[in-house]
């Protein structure tokens, strides 16, 4: 399928952003893990959170993620210390996405994993067992989902979790978030040193819980109201000001592209006020969900920009430092690479495709992030638009309910 896209003048709306895929995933494993009965409430109905949903509420034999990475993290961890045998398994691209790192400290823990395909990916045969294991020494620089998971169970381990991390250490919010839940579900977890974190033993208890909106979906009508030629307010309800979400430092950073937010009891609004800067250096270490919305916001406005620690991008849904060079050419813009962790853009202009179409490689985000370049090139067309639904089913809903216009191509492929 393919999508055309055609914007409005202006941009006057009101949006219910879907619910926090992170937060989603990690309350659903803090709630298995506490055995209790309340679920909890406003989780996300996007395809990853579904997905987990179906694995706690069945427990079948082989659990298939399908592309959700979240899920395929905290399963096989949660999987450790569940009794009975599962094999975990997701897409062919999940299937390429590594997971040694994570199966390793598990078994540091005990932990009974097997693989059951290639070596270093999943799928995983995993046989719950009592971990007696209590230490591991992780490089800072891994994912963050990896982390979580390890912490998340950390609270049921016989003698708890110490967990040092070493060298620079990227995703620093999503770690303080995974520790607030688990703190709003009655464990005891928190940084003993800059470097260190330990959780103490004691499990969890059943509590009521209601997820926040997403910050990381907020994040695209950031990105319109910014790319808006005409006047922009948009109304986000269900956000708050102090979010332990990380990708909230979005707002900021908008604010040098021209978008202010105003915080309500309600939620967030926000306009399109003021010129954006002249360039934009920033590390999005700790919001690499964003990285895509940054660079593609910047290059449609003539906003050069350097951003680092961007080293994640690669072992995402796809290689994002590849697809976002790929991509932007057809949109006439010549992005650059460095260290496999830096994206940077001087202005250098390429010829674009006269009727671009962007592929989206499996991968929400990249839908997401490129939909609305149609407020500066009216001819954009998106590939493959239904990969939304892994983190925001209703994005094009909400888009047609905003003013844009939705067509099938004819061209679609």
């Amino acid at each position: 399928m393919q999508y055309r896209l055609t914007a409005p003048a202006s941009l006057h709306a009101s949006v219910q952003l879907p619910a926090s895929k992170s937060i989603s995933n990690r309350a659903l494993i803090l709630h298995a893990l506490s055995g209790g009965a309340t679920r909890p409430e406003n989780l996300s109905d996007c395809d990853d959170t579904q997905v987990m949903i179906r694995a706690l509420d069945h427990m079948p034999d082989v659990i298939d993620i399908h592309a959700a990475g979240t899920a395929m993290r905290f399963l096989t961890a949660y999987l450790c210390v569940t009794p009975g045998t599962h094999v975990i398994t997701g897409t062919e691209r999940m299937q390429q996405r590594p997971i040694r790192i994570l199966v390793d400290a598990l078994r540091t823990l005990g932990a009974h994993i097997a693989y059951a395909g290639n070596e270093g990916f999943p799928p995983l045969r995993i046989t719950g067992t009592r971990l007696t294991g209590s230490e591991i020494e992780l490089a800072g620089n891994v994912s963050s989902q990896y982390i979580s998971a390890l912490l998340m169970i950390g609270a049921v381990l016989p003698a708890g979790l110490k967990l040092r991390l070493t060298g620079d250490i990227i995703s620093r919010p999503y770690i303080n978030l995974t520790l607030q839940l688990m703190h709003d579900f009655g464990a005891q977890a928190g940084w003993t040193s800059e470097s260190s974190i330990a959780v103490t033993p004691g499990g969890y208890r059943d509590t009521p819980f209601r997820v926040e909106s997403d910050w990381s979906a907020a994040s695209y009508w950031y990105q319109m109201t910014a790319l808006t030629s005409g006047n922009a307010e948009v109304e986000l309800p269900g956000l708050r000001v102090h979010s332990p979400q990380g990708d909230s430092r979005g707002a900021e950073l908008f604010t040098r592209l021209g978008v202010q937010t105003e915080f309500t009891p309600q939620g967030v609004k926000l306009r399109k006020e003021g010129q954006p800067a002249e360039r934009l250096d920033e590390d999005l270490v700790d919001i690499p969900d964003l990285a895509q919305t940054f660079v593609v916001t910047c290059c449609l406005m003539g906003v050069p920009f350097r951003f680092t620690g961007l080293q994640s991008l690669k072992i995402k849904e796809t290689d994002r430092i590849c697809a976002l060079i790929t991509e932007l050419r057809k949109l006439g813009y010549t992005v650059h690479a460095e260290q496999d962790s830096i994206l940077w853009w001087d202005g250098e202009r390429c010829p674009a495709d006269p009727q671009p179409a962007i592929d989206t490689y499996e991968d929400h985000r990249m839908a997401m992030a490129f939909a609305p370049a149609c407020l500066v090139r009216p001819d954009i067309r998106i590939n493959n638009p239904q990969v939304v639904s892994k983190s925001y089913p209703r994005y094009w809903d909400d888009l047609r309910a905003a003013g844009f216009g939705i067509t099938t191509s004819p061209e679609s492929r």
